[in-house]
């Protein structure tokens, strides 16, 4: 057998090379919060929803679920019932796998184990070229993100990473990071108990959380705190686990490790229990969990153990409430008050340990709900950096590089992740295991996402996307084609309803008198008919080529849509 050093080896430079590819620092998000909405408690609970469903309430279904709304995912709810919609929203498409879409010959960079093109999920670690390869798993996340279906899937994956997270920065293996994504879209409405047993031995948590380094020896405590604390108890007014918990919970998890040698052989897991490292002796757990004891055991039995803690676990009422409580934080309201924990958490968990964990039935129950969709919770959540930059794109259905250029994709797709970096939020990398502070920490919540800084920095990005353009790289620069965004609404030619259509869309509600008064004035150039829009319009309908008429209506369309997203209400959700 290979000693521990071994068995756990990472390269020399690993720290080297971290440090030369993270090239984003992470963001310090201030503490003085702009305002942001207050929500009074709500009457309603998990019976169906049976009122209005009209496009102002499908698009509050829609925005929660996806990164932005697109005229074609409101069209694609025509004809379903509430009911039906939410099945729609809870199917799973396909995805494409990450390539190597970062050789850059020119600027020194080419990964000579991998070919241009070519998909690096099942590669031997690459060294120097572990940099991009992880900024290639980060632009894929943001293109499956961008490019979703009308369907939940890409919300739920980050539901879930933030939840269960890793550091792909931190893991710095870019096959590692992968596979764990994989693991979480496997089982994103699936089985939550089997997502935490698989949580507990993919590799890249393994690795970020110590447990590959975890021994008798000197068991580490870790991933044994975090499984509890953060990931399936949490920190409720009734999760009373205590510290000699947490070391015997890690000293159950002693011996598995991450199975560096023979890494690629097929039918061979990427992680194994060890049994020289695992404790052998008897776990004791506090009256929390009904003074339970986890006999030790010898040999490759020890590896049994780890079932007997996760149902230890899962057999605590706390840990299906603790779920459901995150599931409504991040879906409908960060604040649980009474009325909520008694009329749709504590139901929520009901199913949840019904079903057996299955988390499907769950968010089934809780989309189709009367609390869900209560109208007291439109607008009531700041929009993440992802849901507003990735959904501001998705919503204009700005058209991005040619994707036959997969390094000019590259690029973009860096661009995205630098942008929203800067706005609080670098996907794949969270602040710290406990995931994003606005989806947990009372009593900021969402208010995390808008400082002085972020705000400012929102409404240059909005700004950019209309006037000038979303910068890629010097000399590529992609700007909105609002020409071709309110020609897919039904009304184009009239001022009014196209200002309402436009505004359902970005803003998810429909404008005041006043405020729409404020935008057509823009619209209008200060005009009093609308017909000074219609003939615009038509002129330019019947003439698409002619580039006096196109300049008339882009320089009417841009400064009421700069208005437009610069209203607070396109900061909610």
């Amino acid at each position: 057998m290979n000693n521990s050093k071994d068995r756990n080896y990472l390269p020399k430079n690993y720290q080297e090379l971290l440090a030369k590819y993270r090239k984003v620092p992470p963001v310090v998000l201030e503490t003085n919060h702009p305002a942001s909405p207050k929500r009074s408690a709500l009457a309603t609970g998990l019976e169906v929803y049976s009122g209005e469903w009209g496009d102002v309430q499908k698009l509050h279904l829609l925005r929660r679920t996806l990164f932005g709304t697109r005229q074609k995912d409101l069209e694609a709810l025509a004809g379903l019932d509430v009911s039906q919609a939410v099945d729609l929203l809870l199917t799973k498409g396909t995805v494409t796998l990450p390539v190597n879409n970062y050789n850059d010959p020119a600027n020194g960079v080419e990964d000579p184990e991998i070919a241009f093109g070519e998909t690096w999920i099942n590669s031997a670690y690459g060294d120097q070229y572990e940099g991009p390869r992880t900024n290639s798993l980060k632009g894929w996340l943001i293109k499956n993100m961008l490019n979703q279906d009308t369907s939940v899937e890409e919300k739920m994956l980050l539901f879930w990473h933030n939840l269960l997270p890793i550091q792909t920065w931190g893991v710095f293996y870019a096959k590692l990071s992968y596979r764990y994504f994989e693991m979480l879209r496997r089982n994103l409405f699936g089985n939550f108990k089997t997502m935490i047993k698989e949580l507990t031995l993919d590799p890249a948590m393994l690795l970020y959380l110590n447990g590959t380094f975890n021994n008798k020896e000197a068991p580490d405590e870790n991933y044994g705190r975090e499984l509890q604390e953060l990931f399936c108890i949490g920190k409720g007014p009734n999760a009373n686990f205590t510290e000699e918990d947490v070391q015997a919970a890690a000293r159950v998890l002693t011996g598995w490790v991450v199975r560096w040698e023979d890494f690629e052989a097929p039918g061979i897991l990427p992680s194994y229990f060890y049994s020289p490292f695992h404790d052998t002796t008897n776990k004791q757990f506090s009256a929390f969990y009904g003074n339970r004891v986890i006999l030790g055991r010898t040999g490759e039995a020890g590896a049994e153990e780890l079932d007997e803690l996760l149902d230890m676990i899962f057999d605590n009422n706390e840990t299906a409430l603790y779920l459901c409580r995150r599931l409504y934080q991040f879906f409908v309201y960060p604040e649980i008050d009474a009325a909520a924990e008694s009329q749709v958490i504590e139901p929520l968990a009901n199913i949840l340990r019904t079903n057996d964990y299955e988390v499907k039935p769950v968010l089934e129950a809780l989309f189709k709900s009367a609390h869900f969709h209560d109208e007291a919770n439109w607008g009531a959540i700041i929009k993440s950096p992802t849901e507003y930059v990735l959904g501001l794109w998705r919503t204009l259905e700005v058209e991005g590089v040619d994707p036959e250029d997969l390094l000019l994709g590259y690029t973009q797709h860096n661009s995205f992740l630098w942008n929203m970096a800067n706005l609080g939020m670098e996907i794949g990398d969270p602040p710290s295991v406990s995931g994003w502070p606005a989806y947990y920490q009372t009593p900021s919540y969402d208010k995390y996402w808008l400082t002085t800084d972020t705000i400012a920095n929102r409404a240059i990005a909005s700004d950019s996307l209309v006037y000038w353009g979303f910068w890629i790289k010097e000399g590529v620069q992609i700007p909105a084609d609002l020409i071709k965004f309110i020609s897919g609404l039904n009304h184009p030619e009239d001022p009014n309803l196209m200002l309402l259509e436009s505004s359902r869309l970005l803003l998810g509600m429909e404008l005041e008198t006043e405020m729409l008064n404020n935008l057509k004035s823009i619209l209008l150039s200060g005009q009093q008919t609308d017909s000074y829009w219609s003939t615009a319009w038509g002129e330019l309908t019947e003439n698409p080529d002619d580039e006096e008429y196109r300049m008339v209506v882009e320089n009417r369309l841009k400064p009421t849509f700069q208005h437009l997203l610069q209203l607070g209400e396109a900061q909610l959700m």
